[in-house]
């Protein structure tokens, strides 16, 4: 099915599409999106769809709530309302789209996501992924919020479904904790820029929220972390949960990655909880001399356990990239 919003498709709406399909839908099916500004907050939970635009630079899917905007009733929406998109079904594919949060900056607006992806074998390609605090949240939700009521949401009352996520040839970019979550989910080849706050600290790349027993978290792999802030003003992870994971393999990483390069968020704990790991990497912020104590280097042995296999395949030989 074709969406075009100049009405020369099946359906105006990508939520139109998505809607005309069977919630208990088992066979495969792409949606082809035409160029365009989709002004759309979008909610899928109908399995093996594939959206599908020509390019991500003309085929934009933007919203713009935000954490501290009120529903008419005086709540606030909260993190995990103010996503553009919500993913919720396995075996979702995304290919050539940008997915945004206009809503700017989080010292203004607080966390605002792009993309709030929970659901096993979810795939994006291609794609941009464009925000500031927040931009990404890889699902499931930790088991419960430090602040009573703060995860209100889709998937708030649900069973935690720990999921698999693969990112190929994506750019994303934000300000603190952009990418944040408890999947396990690989990027390869991807662009990972950090927003200017004009801050002494402007920011945190990744944020996991690790479930502790879960072999992997985050996995970057031939990426490159970009950024028009000044150097060492910006740390490569924190833990959202003690039993956080990211490792950085094969990287560069430029010049406004930190020295010390990670955090702890104050949560002395995590020291020995998490994990947080680099293996060769390249480019100014990749050096490893005054890095945290805490974090670690990969052995060569160690590194051939982060393969694009190792992490995702799992007992159904999931492999998106072939």
């Amino acid at each position: 099915m074709i969406v075009a919003h100049d009405g020369s498709g099946d359906f105006k709406t990508i939520q139109a599409a998505i809607d005309s399909i069977p919630k208990e839908n088992t066979s495969p099916i792409t949606i082809h999106i035409k160029p365009g500004v989709y002004k759309e907050k979008l909610h899928l939970e109908v399995p093996f769809i594939t959206l599908k635009g020509e390019d991500p630079v003309s085929t934009i899917i933007t919203y713009n709530d935000y954490a501290e905007k009120y529903l008419p009733n005086g709540e606030q929406y909260g993190t995990f309302r103010s996503y553009t998109a919500f993913i919720g079904a396995h075996d979702s594919t995304f290919e050539n789209l940008t997915f945004e949060n206009s809503s700017g900056f989080g010292s203004v607006v607080g966390q605002a996501l792009a993309v709030y992806a929970d659901a096993d074998r979810i795939f994006f390609k291609n794609c941009r992924l464009l925000g500031h605090q927040d931009t990404l949240f890889t699902g499931p939700l930790p088991p419960a919020p430090i602040k009573p009521g703060s995860f209100k949401g889709p998937r708030e009352n649900d069973a935690r479904i720990n999921g698999r996520q693969y990112y190929e040839n994506c750019y994303i970019e934000g300000e603190v904790d952009f990418i944040f979550g408890s999947a396990t989910a690989f990027f390869y080849n991807c662009e990972i820029f950090s927003h200017n706050r004009n801050e002494a600290v402007n920011g945190y790349v990744t944020a996991p929220s690790t479930p502790e027993g879960q072999k992997y978290g985050y996995v970057f792999e031939k990426c490159r972390l970009t950024s028009n802030c000044p150097p060492e003003t910006v740390y490569l992870g924190r833990p959202w949960r003690n039993f956080a994971k990211t490792v950085f393999i094969h990287c560069d990483i430029a010049a406004h990655i930190k020295a010390e390069g990670w955090h702890n968020w104050n949560k002395e704990e995590a020291n020995t909880q998490s994990f947080f790991a680099e293996y060769q990497n390249t480019g100014v912020g990749a050096d490893l001399s005054k890095r945290v104590d805490f974090s670690h280097v990969l052995t060569d042995n160690e590194a051939s356990n982060y393969t694009r296999y190792a992490v995702l395949s799992g007992d159904d030989d999931w492999t998106p990239w072939q």
